[in-house]
């Protein structure tokens, strides 16, 4: 991670310090050492207890240093409408949705009906539904908050207030792209199309269908680059709720390292 990034951090958590009136030498890391432990059980996915011995802190303390780094970098993210005005301004002429579960092992909680709540069919596994809108090319731009599992994705679309939005922008010459998990998620939506029971579909349905499953993949590459450069986003052991927290930490500090190498694509060195 650049050394720019690990200082953004770092003046972050001090302007928090600042507005907490922390007085100095309370704490036992300073604001860079504290930046540099937050990035790292980020990025490596590490269990709490290595930092801490690490750092020579306690687990509560680590855990408290790690809750309030995700506190600021998720202030940090963007709103729904600051990513489609942002996606406008670039000159998209597309979005994705896409729906992506963010593995936990906590003890499983029961839902209204007597379900398993954070369990997913689909996925045979326990885990938070989170919602993230991508750019034509795959970056992420926008992260929802948690859902349990078991929910669908367009009842998490709805829930998560996107479909009105989204809508409106596809007004404005700005549609999304998304699979049949979307179905009757509205006229801002393009779906492929789906074969009814014994039927088929037509040669142009079978070519439109390629055409937007060669266009959608790259939402997949969405959810993969914050899973693959945040490790501990793979599987979060912590109360289930905060996933959604997590996963903005991630994207804001996945934001600030793009954008760093584009300013300075032949800059090596990091921490």
């Amino acid at each position: 991670m650049p050394r720019e990034v690990v200082l953004f951090l770092a003046g972050l958590l001090r302007a928090e310090r600042v507005r907490r009136r922390t007085r100095a030498g309370t704490r036992a890391l300073g604001e860079f050492k504290q930046a540099v432990l937050i990035i790292r059980w980020l990025v490596d996915g590490a269990r709490i207890a290595r930092p801490a011995a690490d750092n020579a802190i306690s687990h509560a303390t680590c855990d408290r240093y790690v809750e309030e780094g995700v506190t600021v970098l998720k202030a940090q993210a963007p709103t729904l409408q600051e990513a489609l005005t942002a996606a406008k301004a670039a000159g998209y002429t597309h979005l994705h949705l896409d729906g992506t579960l963010i593995e936990t092992d906590r003890c499983r909680a029961l839902g209204p009906n007597g379900a398993d709540l954070w369990w997913s069919g689909e996925h045979k596994q326990h885990g938070g539904n989170i919602q993230v809108l991508s750019s034509p090319g795959g970056d992420p731009l926008w992260t929802s908050e948690v859902r349990p599992g078991r929910e669908h994705d367009l009842t998490c679309a709805r829930l998560h207030g996107l479909l009105d939005p989204l809508a409106k922008a596809a007004e404005d010459g700005l549609i999304t792209l998304a699979d049949l998990g979307y179905v009757d998620a509205g006229m801002g939506f393009r779906l492929p199309y789906k074969r009814s029971r014994g039927g088929t579909l037509t040669d142009d349905q079978i070519q439109y269908n390629k055409v937007h499953g060669a266009l959608r993949a790259l939402a997949e590459r969405a959810n993969a680059q914050l899973k693959m450069r945040f490790k501990a986003l793979r599987n979060v052991s912590k109360c289930p709720w905060k996933i959604g927290g997590i996963v903005a930490a991630a994207l804001v500090l996945f934001h600030r390292e793009q954008a760093h190498k584009q300013l300075s694509p032949s800059v090596n060195a990091g921490c």
